[in-house]
């Protein structure tokens, strides 16, 4: 792929190239329009890849989502119709990506929610991440910790609240790529496409969060994957909790 702008380059430096590939890699056999429109709106969200990066050709790019190029065209369609890719033609045309704006608030995606239906997400989100850090700690090589580390150094040196829970978010797909499990990668982009401003809200303002995520790195470094295992479900649990009691003040 090839990347527009500056902050295009800047934006994905750290992003690992498991990530990206668990990003793009064959879609499920069914509903499959909708489910490249799904994968790569959660891309994009997500920040995996750059606003003004341009995507790879048609059938480059059908061949990584295990797709037909007419399947891809329709999806294209869609996502240009959601204001999420625009298409130039003539001499370096293509696709290239329009990061969308800021989501609806995190009380608007909460009401959403009933406090079981938290709950049952919570329990869910928190196997996945517990899963994906112990096989992270089993697993990952000394080239699958550097984006880990890349990212926890650039949360430490951002103060953009906006920047800051794209980089929690890419902390925990990390931590799945990390793993070298496609299906727990693209599951963790799932959820954290669907309530990752959500988690945010409950850890934004929370002075424990970064050394929360400075645990989870040193113990996938040490290959303790039973701790990594409990940081990351604690993780997702406390911050769940927190939800909950949120959601409970609502009408």
């Amino acid at each position: 792929m090839t990347v527009e702008g500056e902050g295009g380059r800047m934006g994905m430096a750290g992003i690992s190239g498991g990530a990206r590939l668990a990003a793009f890699a064959p879609v499920d056999s069914t509903a499959r329009v909708d489910a490249v429109v799904r994968r790569l709106t959660d891309a994009i969200v997500l920040g995996l890849v750059a606003d003004g990066e341009q995507l790879p050709s048609e059938a480059e790019l059908a061949a990584q989502l295990g797709v037909s190029t007419v399947t891809l065209r329709e999806a294209l369609m869609a996502l240009r119709q959601q204001g999420m890719v625009e298409t130039r033609r003539g001499r370096g045309g293509g696709s290239f990506v329009r990061a969308p704006g800021e989501a609806p608030g995190a009380l608007d995606r909460l009401c959403a929610f009933t406090a079981e239906e938290l709950r049952d997400l919570g329990d869910h989100y928190a196997a996945i991440a517990g899963a994906a850090a112990r096989l992270a700690a089993q697993r990952a090589l000394p080239e699958d910790i550097a984006p880990l580390r890349r990212t926890l150094q650039e949360m430490a040196g951002s103060r953009d609240q906006a920047h800051l829970r794209r980089l929690h978010g890419r902390f925990h797909i990390e931590v799945a790529a990390a793993s070298q499990s496609a299906r727990l990668t693209q599951e963790e982009i799932r959820l954290q496409a669907d309530i990752g401003p959500l988690l945010w809200s409950a850890h934004g303002g929370d002075d424990g969060t970064p050394a929360r995520h400075h645990a989870i790195a040193e113990a996938i470094h040490r290959g303790d994957d039973d701790h990594a295992r409990l940081l990351a479900e604690r993780h997702v649990l406390d911050a769940m909790e927190h939800l909950i009691e949120l959601r409970l003040r609502e009408p």
